[in-house]
């Protein structure tokens, strides 16, 4: 597996970059210096919401812009790999990609590793608890929205077991595009197979 390109997804509307300093400071761990700043470097369309893809390294960066529209997502397959490892937001997305391809009839696939819910194959989760929205402490990765709703108190993190889902009565799925997302449906059980 090739990890030497990374990539940030960053949600532009009307020209304006959302919540660029958690990308900034992810791009800053990834590559140990803030030689990129993308308050400087993202120009982006001036109408409607786009998806500016960020591709880069310690060489070089591009930066695409595509119109953004909405993945569905209403059901995810349970699939379990105690192997995979996705610390850090690689290009390289074949492991979650081989994964993703045992979804069967399901939207997505909820990824369980050794027994803890960690993530979607392209979004954090969490689940509502009828008291507070929690999600799960070792997710695959620490995404950017999932950072600021926990830096803004508005989720809570816990370690979230397979056998946990039936004591939630809701499910959310969080990234920079859908921000954070509640399935609308009325049991977990609904959600998750």
């Amino acid at each position: 597996m090739n990890r030497s390109k990374f990539l940030e997804t960053i949600r532009v509307v009307d020209a304006k970059a959302q919540n660029l300093e958690y990308h900034q400071r992810r791009m800053y761990d990834a590559l140990g210096s803030d030689i990129y700043r993308l308050d400087m470097l993202i120009e982006a369309p001036s109408c409607g919401v786009y998806r500016c893809r960020v591709i880069y390294d310690n060489e070089s960066i591009s930066i695409e812009y595509h119109p953004y529209k909405k993945r569905h997502i209403e059901s995810l397959k349970i699939v379990e790999s105690n192997s995979i490892l996705y610390d850090k937001k690689y290009l390289d997305r074949e492991a979650i990609e081989a994964l993703f391809a045992k979804r069967g009839e399901s939207d997505d696939i909820l990824i369980v590793k050794n027994s803890l819910i960690t993530d979607t194959s392209i979004a954090n989760v969490a689940f509502f608890d009828s008291k507070r929205w929690l999600t799960p402490k070792t997710p695959l990765l620490a995404g950017t929205t999932r950072q600021r709703l926990l830096d803004e108190g508005k989720i809570f993190e816990a370690d979230i077991y397979l056998d946990d889902l039936k004591r939630y009565t809701k499910m959310a799925l969080m990234n920079a595009m859908i921000d954070f997302d509640i399935i609308a449906k009325e049991k977990i059980e609904d959600i998750v197979c």
